[in-house]
C-alpha cells in the first residue's frame, strides 16, 4: 500500500511525510488527503467514538501503535490524559509536530515504545486503544494479556481479521479424539502469515471473528460493545490465575 505525502501547500507536511493518519489541521490542511482508505483513520473514529465516554476527564490514556497521533489527539480532545507509543520514529515526529499543531501537548506525550515494555512498566490506564496492531505482533496473545493487565475500565480492540461472521460455543473441553471439530464453520482460528500479507512482512496473524472475541474473553476482557468491523469494546475483569501466573513470570524477568 501506497503511503501519501501530505499537502503540497505545506512544507511540512511534506518533509515529514509520508503519512498514514490523515489529519485534519487547524488551518484546514490535510496531511494525507488522497488516502488508498478514504479520510482514514476518522471513518474508523466514527464507529468507536459513541462507545466512548463524552468526557473523558481524569483518565489516563493509552494508544498502542499510536502513528501520527489522531486518536490520541481524539482522546485528549474529550479531556484524558494520553500516552501515545509506538516503534516508528517517524510517525513519533508527526505526531510530535501535530500535537504542537492541534495546541495539544500539555495533554498528549509520545514516546518510542513497544507493548511488550509495558511488562517492566507499573503504569496502568483507565482506556486502552489496541486499534491495527495485533496482527502485526509475532505474540499477539502476550500482547493483549499484557494490556489487560494494565486496564482498569475500557480497552478497545480492532485487528485485521479473516473473511467471515461465522462463530460456535467451544466447548469447555474438548476430547482429543474430536479434534475434527476444530475444522467447523466458525470455530476459534488464528490464521498464520508465514512471508507477506500485502507486500508486509510484519503481518504475522489474521484471527477469525471468533478467535478475535475468544483472545479477548481468554484475556479476562468482557466484550461490552461491537461499534463495527473487526472491532470490540471491552470491560477488564481480571484475568484467569493460570494467565496471571505467567504474566507475573514476564514482568519479573
Amino acid at each position: 500500500m501506497t503511503l501519501e505525502t501530505g499537502s503540497a501547500r505545506c512544507p511540512e507536511i511534506a518533509e515529514l511525510g509520508p503519512w498514514f493518519h490523515n489529519l485534519h489541521l487547524p488551518d484546514g490542511e490535510q496531511t494525507a488527503p488522497d488516502h488508498p482508505f478514504g479520510d482514514f483513520p476518522a471513518f474508523k473514529w466514527r464507529q468507536i467514538a459513541p462507545g466512548l465516554p463524552d468526557d473523558l476527564s481524569g483518565w489516563r490514556a493509552l494508544d498502542v501503535g499510536c502513528n501520527a497521533g489522531f486518536y490520541s489527539f481524539e482522546l485528549a480532545r474529550r479531556g484524558a490524559s494520553v500516552l501515545g507509543i509506538d516503534v516508528e520514529e517517524r510517525y513519533l515526529r508527526q505526531a510530535r509536530w501535530a500535537a504542537r499543531r492541534y495546541d495539544l501537548e500539555e495533554r498528549v506525550t509520545f514516546r518510542r515504545r513497544t507493548v511488550y515494555d509495558l511488562a517492566r512498566d507499573g503504569e496502568r490506564f483507565d482506556l486502552v486503544l489496541f486499534l491495527g496492531v495485533l496482527y502485526h505482533l509475532r505474540h499477539p496473545l502476550l500482547a493483549l494479556d499484557l494490556l489487560a493487565a494494565r486496564t482498569d475500565r475500557l480497552l478497545v480492540l480492532q485487528t485485521l481479521t479473516m473473511p467471515g461472521e461465522d462463530e460456535l460455543a467451544p466447548p469447555a473441553d474438548l476430547p482429543i479424539e474430536e479434534r475434527k471439530r476444530m475444522l467447523e464453520p466458525g470455530w476459534p482460528v488464528l490464521a498464520f502469515i508465514e512471508h507477506r500479507l500485502a507486500d508486509d512482512p510484519t503481518n504475522w496473524w489474521a484471527p477469525n471473528r471468533a478467535c478475535l472475541e475468544a483472545m479477548a474473553r481468554s484475556a479476562g476482557l468482557e466484550i461490552v460493545q461491537r461499534p463495527g468491523h473487526e472491532i470490540v469494546v471491552c470491560r477488564p475483569q481480571g484475568l484467569p490465575d493460570e494467565v496471571g501466573s505467567e504474566l507475573r513470570a514476564v514482568f519479573s524477568a
